[in-house]
């Protein structure tokens, strides 16, 4: 019998008397062993029958502890604890907590709300990815939900509710190279950003469907483009930065470093757990200094002032009117907001640009040393951006000779 299986029990005569004594049903017959032997009566009992009751009492009340740690909402709750802990000890980041509670509360307890961890098989397992298949999300967040109820089994094998974790069903995650834009795309894209800036435009109505928005609410005043649009376009493609760290990018963070070499050294809060300082192109220089000024000339521009958005106190805000002002432009720029493998082109793409420009154009650059400064991984690198070159990409380099050696005279 498989362990996480139900199982049920036949109780003998003895232990169905103390429970009739247990819960007061005296005049209940009380069967024995008499009824076993054939008896076709109960037999009944001629004097009280003294019934020691205090082991059953406890028996009970560990069969209640157990119940009620025995569903998915108890071990959910404790593995949050878990996590959290975690947190304090810098092992795990707030935002991948907040991560899993939005998965607990948006698919795994609605499913797993009725099913006890003792009781969870394959069957249930397949079950759950069908209920995530239906809501057409991609292999790869289906193996991420997996990953987090499989977590939960650990906590519920921890906890004696379970024996063994059992098995789980294989996705096959489908590897797809991230969206980017070409160079003729990119120029195209910071030059109608200038140009919409300056001619102070302002972005169309918001667009509603039976009173629902299918966009944030953006507030009047950043319904005209500012230039801050201009140059996260220009310093995310010469800084490898993520939108996230855009969001928390404040002046105290960069450091212009003038020498052999020039470029800003960004001292970012940690992401993904990679702490190491980065380094911008060149370019990244001129853009930073413009979005100073221009701060500096509206009272903002100290150390503890953001870089982009400085007025917006509320950062997810000033991220989401960045990824709103993108949109806006990459229409007004006659661009499509997906590629010709219908990824979408959000934001995020101009990260995934600057990695790609490096390894396009960038000069004997090698992929670990990319790979630190962009804060990320070679495998990373490997599985998502050098996947989806192709040798007409860089002809010249395919084509390239190694110098000759000299002849002495």
């Amino acid at each position: 019998m498989h362990d996480n299986k139900p199982a049920f029990y036949v109780l003998p005569a003895d232990c169905w008397d103390l429970i009739c004594a247990q819960f007061g049903y005296g005049n209940l017959p009380v069967f024995n062993s008499a009824l076993l032997a054939g008896s076709p009566e109960p037999i009944e009992a001629s004097e009280p029958q003294q019934v020691r009751v205090a082991p059953l009492k406890k028996q009970l009340d560990t069969n209640q502890a157990f119940e009620k740690k025995n569903n998915f909402q108890f071990i959910a709750e404790k593995l949050l604890d878990l996590e959290w802990e975690r947190v304090e000890r810098g092992e795990l980041s707030a935002g991948s907590v907040g991560i899993q509670k939005n998965r607990l509360e948006a698919h795994i307890l609605p499913f797993f709300r009725y099913v006890a961890p003792t009781q969870v098989t394959h069957v249930d397992l397949d079950g759950f990815v069908s209920r995530l298949t239906q809501h057409q999300l991609s292999s790869t967040t289906v193996s991420q939900y997996l990953v987090l109820v499989r977590k939960l089994l650990k906590v519920a094998v921890r906890s004696g509710l379970l024996k063994e974790v059992p098995e789980f069903p294989r996705i096959k995650v489908a590897t797809q190279p991230r969206s980017m834009l070409s160079l003729d795309e990119y120029r195209k894209l910071a030059r109608t950003a200038l140009k919409m800036s300056r001619s102070g435009v302002q972005a169309p109505p918001l667009k509603s469907t039976e009173g629902h928005r299918d966009r944030f609410w953006v507030a009047p005043r950043n319904m005209l483009l500012a230039p801050d649009m201009f140059w996260v376009i220009r310093f995310m493609v010469n800084a490898f930065v993520r939108p996230g760290d855009l969001r928390q990018l404040k002046n105290k963070h960069v450091t212009v470093v003038r020498g052999e070499s020039v470029y800003l050294r960004l001292n970012l809060p940690e992401t993904k757990k990679h702490d190491k300082p980065m380094v911008s192109m060149q370019a990244a220089v001129h853009v930073y200094e413009s979005a100073l000024r221009h701060a500096q000339a509206q009272g903002y521009g100290g150390p503890e002032d953001f870089v982009f958005l400085p007025a917006e106190k509320d950062r997810n805000y000033a991220l989401a009117v960045l990824g709103f002002w993108f949109k806006w432009v990459m229409r007004e720029a006659g661009l499509s907001t997906t590629d010709e493998m219908n990824r979408p082109r959000t934001l995020y793409c101009l990260r995934h640009t600057s990695i790609m420009f490096r390894l396009l154009y960038g000069q004997g650059i090698d992929m670990l040393t990319l790979a630190r400064n962009a804060r990320t991984s070679v495998q990373m690198i490997e599985r998502f951006y050098a996947s989806s070159l192709d040798g007409e990409m860089n002809v010249a380099m395919i084509q390239s000779r190694r110098p000759g050696k000299v002849r002495k005279a």
